[in-house]
């Protein structure tokens, strides 16, 4: 059985501290069942909270009201790592951003690696923005500055 913890690893806070594809499991409010959402503005507070934004239009604001508990996944440093946690609204408008951004931050509690026995990933999921590369470093600045701070 694989081990569980209670707390990110170094690693871990440091891997999300960078831009990583992170996968947000939820339940939808409206039918109930699982959901499925990727995230790029993820940030590692400490080794046990972790800070998202949202489109404040998003769907996932009445689910995360509605349900918060709620899993993190990142699939890289060698393994599928799970988060698991509880959400709650830090604010439902970052400061310093030019659209409307909620914040979100899940208290952590457990980390358990979901890859099957035996295997190891080997290349990690990459992503492209693909809208003028210019404001999306300028966006990403404001947004991770702005989760942070807030």
């Amino acid at each position: 059985m694989a081990e569980v913890v209670t707390a990110l690893s170094q690693q871990l806070i440091e891997a999300m501290r960078k831009e990583k594809l992170i996968l947000l499991g939820s339940i939808d409010a409206e039918t109930g069942g699982p959901a499925v959402s990727a995230l790029s503005w993820v940030y590692a507070m400490d080794e046990g909270r972790v800070r998202f934004a949202l489109d404040a239009r998003s769907r996932l604001i009445a689910a995360l009201k509605d349900q918060p508990q709620v899993t993190l996944t990142l699939i890289g440093e060698g393994s599928v790592h799970v988060v698991y946690g509880r959400s709650a609204f830090v604010t439902e408008q970052l400061e310093g951003v030019p659209f409307a951004l909620a914040c979100v931050e899940v208290s952590v509690q457990s980390v358990r690696d979901g890859m099957f026995y035996g295997a190891r990933i080997v290349v990690e999921p990459e992503y492209e923005k693909t809208y003028d590369k210019r404001a999306a470093e300028k966006l990403d600045g404001q947004v991770f500055a702005a989760m942070k701070k807030a």
